[in-house]
């Protein structure tokens, strides 16, 4: 494919390029509504519950880098192709899986997919888009980014509502394929043309160290923070990673230079991305309960109604790229994050009788600030890293996400648990232990205790639950406004500003080798 056909199809490109990409975000939260009824008809534990969604998020967020650097290393549409298939494949594995072990082998073999998938698209799209057109492109790929999680709930209800639970994972295949037939016309190929040594030491101890990060994060709520397997975990990763770091520092063809993190552009835009995933999946976590288990809308309902998050990232992404260019990314990015932290300490407010207006303009607001600053940190990370390692540096962008995503959910998550059982103890304290245990766990529980306890009573403990909740989530959403109000000033502090961004973009571009095409 020559030069000039890439530059004319470059848009064509970004297309296949979003449609890959659209599979994996939806995958994020379009299993979430499917849980309640896969878990009745797998008999599922809620152990094996957990596993089946962190089973994907462990296997992508461990090989992101690895796979990342395989793709630099031999071929990017390569690593795109072979990403797709597997993906597919084991979507349809999923659908057909007859227990709930199955399933959650089949999506660890989805995790495999997306992690060749997610870094290759923005490593393509890097290479494709001269260096003026490229922030708009990547742009356009963080709205796609985050509309296919805002869009998930909704999908995922829709399809519950028509077809049943395997429906969330039969709807992938038609997507994967479309972009298979798409893609050996449209998309050009590209590797590094210096290559480099393979580094074996750095994929094992990167995926490892990543691995038990990651199951650390996603057991801690259940364990506790400060149980002893979890600080071994948390110990065992930070050594881990710290030999890989002290690796990378001395090999002659280190799979990522962590002497990236001494780039501002670098370290300040990779903060910024993780803490607003932080915010993004904690607040998707918290309002699909909210909705549903306070608001009473249906699976479906609460998934449409979680839309106008997906409205806010389409117009804050692409809007970001001319405003950085006019105000600078350090500025778009940081009020961007004060965006997010004004949304979320709105979202604090909502309760039971604040109706579904405040969640509306909230959502709007958080997309947006999202958007604004998903896009400009994005294009600077990418930006520091030479395009013959845009695989590396992609994978480490989607590192960051997922690692941010993962956190969010998990504290988040335990803050609102330990806030609202607190809450419940003078509600619960004359019923059973059984029954008093299960209501001060979840909402969804002391909406089935207070059904089956009926009359007065059952109303009371449901009013009672539903307060809990929403002071609960109130508190919490204010700590996750304070966490991105921390980002904005992060990102004030650590990015550079204007004149500085553009002298480093021109000297990194000076030392730019092109990169090669077949």
């Amino acid at each position: 494919m020559s030069a000039q056909t890439i530059y004319d199809r470059r848009w064509w490109t970004l297309l296949v390029l979003s449609v890959a990409l659209l599979t994996i975000s939806l995958d994020n939260t379009i299993l979430n509504v499917a849980l309640p009824t896969i878990e009745r008809e797998l008999d599922a534990s809620s152990g094996q519950l957990q596993w089946i969604v962190d089973s994907y998020t462990l296997v992508f967020a461990g090989l992101l880098l690895t796979m990342g650097a395989l793709g630099d290393r031999f071929s990017r549409r390569g690593a795109l192709v072979a990403g797709l298939i597997i993906f597919g494949g084991a979507s349809l594995a999923s659908a057909f899986a007859e227990s709930a072990n199955m399933l959650i082998a089949s999506r660890a073999l989805m995790g495999i997919g997306g992690a060749l998938i997610m870094p290759t698209t923005l490593s393509i799209l890097t290479n494709v888009f001269p260096a003026e057109e490229r922030p708009k492109a990547i742009g356009i790929w963080a709205a796609v980014a985050g509309i296919g999680v805002g869009i998930g709930p909704a999908s995922g209800g829709w399809l519950l509502e028509q077809f049943d639970w395997t429906a969330v994972f039969l709807i992938n295949v038609p997507i994967v394929v479309a972009a298979l037939l798409a893609t050996p016309k449209l998309v050009p190929d590209s590797k590094d043309p210096k290559q480099s040594r393979l580094d074996p030491v750095g994929a094992v101890t990167s995926t490892a160290g990543l691995g038990i990060l990651t199951a650390a994060i996603i057991q801690a709520p259940e364990w506790g923070w400060t149980d002893g397997r979890i600080l071994a975990g948390f110990a065992a990763a930070a050594v881990i990673l710290a030999g890989f770091v002290a690796w990378e520092l001395r090999s002659s063809s280190p799979m990522l230079d962590v002497r990236l993190f001494r780039v501002r552009r670098f370290s300040g835009a990779s903060v910024s991305i993780a803490l607003v995933f932080f915010a993004l999946f904690g607040a998707i976590y918290f309002l699909t309960q909210y909705l549903q288990g306070v608001l009473d809308y249906t699976p479906f309902e609460a998934g449409v109604r979680m839309l106008p998050v997906a409205g806010g990232l389409i117009l804050g992404g692409p809007l970001s790229a001319k405003l950085s260019v006019r105000f600078g990314t350090r500025n778009v990015v940081a009020v961007g994050l004060g965006v997010v932290a004004t949304a979320l300490y709105l979202l604090s407010g909502a309760n039971a009788d604040s109706g579904y207006s405040l969640v509306a303009w909230s959502l709007v607001m958080l997309g947006f600030g999202m958007g604004a600053t998903m896009a400009p940190a994005t294009e600077s990370i990418m930006s520091s890293v030479p395009l013959n390692h845009a695989g590396v540096g992609s994978a480490m962008n989607d590192t960051v996400r997922m690692v941010g995503g993962t956190l969010g959910v998990a504290i988040l998550g335990s803050l609102l648990s330990s806030s609202y059982g607190a809450d419940m103890e003078p509600a619960v304290k004359s019923l059973p232990e059984p029954a008093a245990d299960a209501a001060s766990d979840s909402l969804g529980h002391a909406s089935v205790i207070a059904d089956g306890i009926g009359g007065g009573a059952g109303r009371a403990l449901s009013s009672a639950a539903e307060t809990a909740f929403t002071t609960a989530m109130g508190s919490t959403l204010t700590v996750a406004a304070a966490t991105a109000l921390a980002g904005a000033l992060v990102a004030l502090v650590v990015l550079p500003g204007q004149s500085r961004e553009r002298a480093e973009k021109h000297a990194l571009a000076g030392a730019e080798l092109e990169p090669a095409r077949a």
